[in-house]
């Protein structure tokens, strides 16, 4: 199993939330979510902010961590992993959607079990459909990432599971699916806001 300070944090805040604008800077427990989903990951490992550019000052003011700007503007989150993780020197990164509010270092811990030379990427797969995975709450080797990830971005794909698919990957059957909930629609944050949080 990796140390804890051979995984970073990558939380994705780069996002153009179409049908919720705004998103990360919504309420949950009484912080903006983009906080939340910081500190529930913040524990004892390096977090860094993956953006489109500034953030809010509010929000701003309570992340201590780097911010990177991506270099691929509206190219997805392969994009926004590519830019950050290129500046980290970690061997691992646990990547996170920025509107993950359930996410947390338990969780990564979880996953680091797994950890073994012969893996370049862990990701969640749902006990009930192997075939819906969750690339965004998810390890990654960094070096074997940016090797698989930026031919496939430069080629002018974007999607995830096609970096996945190049990897040496463990699906790991994710046994609490409400884990990864996260907020794209007013709907989805008046469900949140619902619940215990």
């Amino acid at each position: 199993m990796s140390e804890p300070h051979d995984i970073t944090i990558c939380i994705l805040a780069g996002g153009e939330a179409t049908r919720l604008p705004g998103k990360l800077a919504l309420e949950v427990g009484e912080v903006p979510m983009l906080v939340r989903v910081f500190r529930n990951l913040a524990r004892d490992r390096e977090v860094w902010i993956s953006t489109k550019g500034s953030l809010p000052p509010e929000i701003d003011a309570q992340l201590d961590a780097p911010m990177v700007v991506d270099r691929w503007p509206k190219r997805g989150p392969l994009s926004g992993l590519l830019s950050t993780m290129s500046e980290m020197r970690s061997t691992w990164v646990f990547a996170c959607a920025g509107d993950a509010p359930f996410v947390d270092a338990a969780f990564v811990d979880e996953l680091a079990t797994s950890i073994s030379p012969e893996l370049d990427a862990i990701v969640p797969a749902h006990a009930q459909d192997a075939k819906r995975i969750e690339p965004l709450a998810a390890l990654y080797r960094r070096e074997a990432f940016l090797r698989e990830g930026t031919p496939i971005l430069l080629g002018g794909e974007g999607a995830l599971r096609l970096v996945i698919d190049r990897l040496r990957t463990r699906f790991v059957p994710a046994r609490n699916a409400a884990v990864f909930t996260n907020v794209n629609t007013p709907a989805d944050y008046a469900g949140l806001r619902g619940a215990a949080v």
